[in-house]
């Protein structure tokens, strides 16, 4: 066999690289600094900050006009205020435990951030589907995340506590097992790994059949109007949807040169078909009220071919400054895609960044058969069912980014972690619902101001 120049070197040696099974060790390794049941329960400590004040502070690099929308839409329900708090459970998981191994987390992991939306090939799949958080960091804050939203969701949908913890239960337990197969792939195997597991019934059967309707000409008959002309620009609905002044949409139709870079050579093609003939400004989300945010409403071979691309301000993740590690990021459009395109299974044909006025933004479709899980889905064994399907989604995205073996190792083959997180996702939800009474209170005190409701929901 012939040697490497580097073997040939005088005083180099090839170093082989760890194998799964000293992987999983190192994982199990990891159970003595940091026990599995040290997740059980959740106890905020005496100098915890102001939640009404934390939030307060997060919107400060938004526009201010739109707070008061961000409000009413949080103020809900706990689950809509846990929706839009990222910025507070951010805090909250770095006074916990760090296991120290790392993957790209979602950020924002919660059962509306899992949805169904269309492959570039055309397939509809079933995956995460909001990045605005992302950033490497410790595994364990995107699963207790996730934990405490199935459990603020299951409330809301009137199940009982029991129904609940078990949805938790069956959560982690499937992204344990799942993680366990990854850990035994190739990383290529783990690339092209789609989860087609109960998709045919529940939840996520559901959320599938709402995408194949909400194709980008159902959105176009839903967002726009037909002028006098024929030509379709968008309503206006102020304030969740209206026109801009003409120098904002020039910058934003100026700010598509340098997005066409970020694509590939074939999307690019592809992107060049279309035409742009309005642009406006659109409220979306919860969490994501008050940054700016864009629609470009194009057309390619004629009225039967619209594309309506999002144009959508990010702003640094709520996590970095938890994760002292983490370098900082040159652009937060080009974070946000990168994220998605390392944990997704496949990812929107047109997802970009660009700048517009020196504020960084990611580009994506605004609608392309995509559809979210509702909480009226998630009564009974239809959360529990939700839960498997949503602990195997988030494993593979953690596999595609991570250690698959030495989180393996460490999260262990019995139910010890399952019943952990079961307790602090109980007790994590408590806590939501006392923030939340807290937010309420601070509303009817004028210290928050709310928008009307009509006006906020649009």
């Amino acid at each position: 066999m012939t040697r490497t120049a580097a073997s040939k070197r005088p005083g180099t040696r090839r170093l082989a690289a760890p194998t799964p099974p000293e992987r999983r060790a190192r994982g199990r390794r990891v159970r003595d600094r940091v026990p599995r049941s040290s997740f059980g329960g959740w106890k905020p400590d005496a100098k915890r900050a102001d939640p009404v004040v934390l939030l307060q502070e997060s919107n400060a690099e938004r526009l201010p006009a739109l707070i008061p929308i961000k409000v009413t839409r949080m103020a809900l329900s706990p689950f809509a205020f846990y929706r839009g708090a990222a910025p507070l459970m951010a805090l909250d998981l770095s006074k916990i435990p760090d296991t120290g191994l790392r993957t790209q987390l979602c950020g924002d992991a919660h059962v509306q951030n899992v949805g169904a939306f269309a492959a570039p090939d055309g397939h509809l799949i079933f995956d995460l589907n909001d990045f605005d958080e992302t950033i490497p960091g410790p595994w364990e804050w995107d699963v207790l995340r996730m934990a405490a939203s199935l459990v603020l969701a299951g409330r809301e949908a009137g199940n009982p506590e029991r129904v609940n913890a078990e949805a938790v239960c069956d959560f982690v337990r499937a992204y344990r097992e799942a993680m366990a197969r990854f850990a035994e792939m190739t990383f290529l195997e783990v690339v092209r790994y789609e989860v087609k597991r109960y998709l045919r019934a529940g939840p996520a059967h559901v959320a599938l059949a709402r995408a194949e309707r909400a194709s980008p000409q159902h959105a176009l008959e839903k967002l726009t109007v037909r002028g006098r002309n024929g030509t379709r620009r968008f309503h206006d609905r102020s304030p969740v949807l209206r026109h801009v002044p003409d120098r904002v949409a020039a910058d934003v139709l100026r700010s598509l040169a340098s997005y066409r870079d970020t694509l590939g050579a074939d999307r690019q093609l592809a992107l060049e078909i279309y035409r742009p003939v309005d642009v406006a400004f659109k409220i979306v989300g919860t969490g994501s009220v008050g940054t700016r945010d864009y629609v470009v409403l194009m057309f390619g071979g004629g009225p039967a071919d619209p594309l309506i691309l999002q144009v959508k301000e990010e702003l640094p993740s709520c996590y970095h400054a938890y994760l002292p590690d983490v370098r900082p990021f040159a652009h937060q459009g080009r974070r946000v895609a990168e994220g998605q395109h390392r944990m997704q299974s496949a990812t929107d044909p047109f997802l970009g960044w660009t700048q517009v006025e020196g504020r960084d933004y990611l580009v994506r479709q605004l609608a392309d058969h995509k559809a979210k899980v509702e909480v009226a889905d998630l009564v009974g064994p239809a959360l529990e069912r939700f839960a498997l399907v949503t602990g195997e989604i988030l494993a593979k995205a953690h596999a595609r980014t991570g250690d698959a073996a030495s989180i393996s190792g460490y999260v262990g083959r019995s139910d010890r972690l399952d019943r952990a997180v079961a307790r602090f996702a109980r007790s994590y939800a408590d806590q939501t619902e006392k923030d939340y009474g807290l937010f309420r209170r601070a509303i009817r005190a004028g210290v928050l101001r709310a928008a009307p409701r009509r006006e906020a929901l649009g």
